[in-house]
């Protein structure tokens, strides 16, 4: 999942930034409000995560803009505004979480997963395909309650096809959701990623198709 972190602290951006992608997330930070509002128009993220006091452009603007496109990506408003009307303010333009500074980590990243499962998984913490259950909390791949090993990188891939399973997911939609501005991504990454989680899973109840020109699909074989 792709994430927009919208923070103008260097210090907690970089600690921020680095924990979520150890959880597995893709992450583009900006400092400034106007750069937020102009990654939003153009990239299609799995959550906000935005400071109120950004320079530039006022992270409510920013999040007025963000409505005003009839954008429904999940934004968590994170900032040291602790007044009721500040909150108020926040949920009203169309905020959906409220965190207040200082915060602690384990806590942030329960509400981005508890918003990403509300927007893709109807609030269920478990996405099954034939005898394949995926744990999208503890991102964990089961196979009759036994555990199979992915790379980090499998496992993104693999949320990505079950959140759609049944409809072709372009490698376009891959590089979209799962790497951030830094990563490079070459050519047959995606390819040779779903090569392997076949070998894994197939055997378990799953198709992966290929569709020439288009992209990927699961769907249950059983």
């Amino acid at each position: 999942m792709r994430i927009l972190f919208a923070e103008d602290d260097p210090v907690l951006s970089d600690g921020i930034t680095k924990a979520l992608r150890q959880s597995g997330y893709a992450v583009d930070w900006v400092k400034a409000g106007d750069d937020a509002d102009y990654a939003l128009s153009t990239i299609d993220y799995d959550l906000v995560i935005l400071d109120l006091g950004l320079p530039k452009m006022d992270g409510l603007q920013v999040l007025k803009n963000l409505r005003s496109r009839k954008s429904r990506v999940p934004v968590l408003v994170l900032t040291a505004r602790v007044s009721v009307s500040d909150r108020v303010l926040g949920l009203d333009h169309g905020a959906d979480d409220y965190l207040t500074k200082p915060f602690n980590l384990p806590e942030l990243e329960a509400r981005i997963r508890a918003l990403i499962r509300r927007r893709h998984f109807d609030t269920h913490s478990d996405l099954e395909v034939g005898n394949i259950r995926f744990d999208t909390v503890g991102k964990r791949v089961y196979v009759n309650d036994r555990l199979i090993e992915m790379s980090a990188r499998e496992i993104g891939v693999l949320e990505l096809l079950l959140i759609y399973t049944g409809r072709v997911v372009s490698k376009e939609q891959f590089v979209d959701h799962l790497y951030g501005w830094e990563e490079e991504v070459s050519e047959n990454a995606i390819e040779v990623c779903i090569h392997r989680i076949r070998k894994k899973l197939e055997p378990f109840g799953v198709k992966f198709r290929t569709v020439r020109g288009l992209g990927y699909l699961v769907e249950s074989s059983t």
